[in-house]
């Protein structure tokens, strides 16, 4: 009697079931680290950004400021071209004519010079013009990529030269700038022209890939290695810079402009330490102003009058003492309106990396 033998034994099954297995496995690491390096990406440079109704909301339930109060002022679209030739938009705010203090107010990341408007008082009410701009990408500016200052800083010098091209030579301007804008303003001390007189930083970050590995590692438990190198070449590839290129704390460190670096002692997302190693790197002129309890871009909310008195102290000890403040009549009915009490409410102006 004959019998076939099976075409495979029972270990060579095993054997190539366990072979798929692996296979498989090995497909659905290889899919969630390419899309964990996409969403990263993607989150980093082109997270979407709120529209100025949503950013109006936030601030008046905040009791910081309104969109009818902002509406009321009179102010002057302007638009200019980036020197790679997107259009950047914004909008000046000439509440004291004849003044030759400015300040530019920059907003953080996926904001607007919507969320700039809750210092627009700080500013004007010391005698400055205020010059409200969106940043490339954000609120009317053109812009397919965020980069944290790398090209930023040029497009903050092109509104630097704006201002001085149609107000004089002899105009102090100094910079504001949170989140985002923070590390913005801080990137453009390596370029600044003489007539910026200081900068006010508002929790800035003193180093991009510092600050994505901690938002990795510490908010959304995802080991830096080797996501955050995938992640930074996609970048570089796409967007034309990387991480590395951004540093705020090297252009600090060679900065003898006066700093003020402000944050909270309750930030998470870009935590309070980064302010402190850029304060302590700084040669002088500098300061340190940590608001206590404060979370992330909320500073000005949980304590505006230590805000508010150390900025104008910066400002009256770096510029000079303020001029006389005039008002549009639109702007006075404004301020005359009652303001909202505050309340516990915590700000939520930036994007993070928690979605992913």
């Amino acid at each position: 009697m004959c019998c076939t033998a099976p075409l495979y034994s029972t270990e060579e099954g095993g054997s190539h079931l366990s072979m798929y297995i692996a296979i498989v496995l090995l497909l659905t690491v290889v899919m969630v680290a390419a899309a964990i390096t996409q969403i990263g990406y993607l989150q980093i440079t082109r997270m979407r950004v709120k529209n100025d109704l949503k950013l109006f909301t936030v601030l008046e339930k905040a009791g910081l400021y309104s969109r009818e109060r902002y509406e009321s002022l009179r102010k002057s679209e302007v638009a200019i071209t980036s020197f790679d030739g997107l259009k950047l938009c914004g909008a000046a705010i000439e509440n004291n004519p004849g003044s030759k203090h400015w300040m530019i107010l920059v907003h953080g990341y996926t904001g607007s010079r919507a969320v700039s408007t809750q210092f627009i008082d700080l500013f004007t009410e010391e005698g400055y013009n205020v010059l409200l701009i969106d940043q490339r990408r954000h609120g009317r500016s053109e812009g397919r990529y965020t980069t944290y200052g790398y090209y930023e800083k040029h497009d903050v010098q092109a509104w630097v030269r704006w201002i001085t091209q149609q107000y004089g030579q002899d105009v102090a301007i100094g910079l504001h700038g949170q989140s985002l804008g923070g590390g913005t303003v801080l990137e453009y001390l390596s370029i600044a022209e003489p007539q910026v007189k200081l900068v006010i930083a508002d929790c800035p970050y003193s180093d991009l890939t510092d600050l994505m590995r901690h938002q990795l590692t510490r908010l959304n438990k995802i080991p830096s290695v080797p996501f955050l190198s995938w992640v930074n070449a996609r970048i570089r590839r796409k967007a034309g810079f990387s991480l590395d290129q951004v540093s705020p704390i090297r252009a600090v460190r060679n900065s003898t402009l006066p700093v003020l670096f402000v944050h909270g002692t309750q930030d998470h997302y870009v935590p309070t330490r980064m302010s402190i190693e850029m304060f302590k790197v700084k040669p002088e002129p500098k300061q340190l102003l940590l608001i206590e309890g404060a979370i992330h871009a909320n500073a000005y909310h949980i304590d505006p009058e230590l805000y508010r008195a150390g900025v104008h102290a910066f400002l009256r000890k770096y510029i000079g003492q303020p001029v006389k403040t005039y008002q549009p009549e639109a702007a006075q009915v404004s301020q005359t309106e009652e303001t909202p009490p505050l309340h516990p409410f915590q700000l939520e102006l930036d994007g993070s990396l928690e979605t992913i």
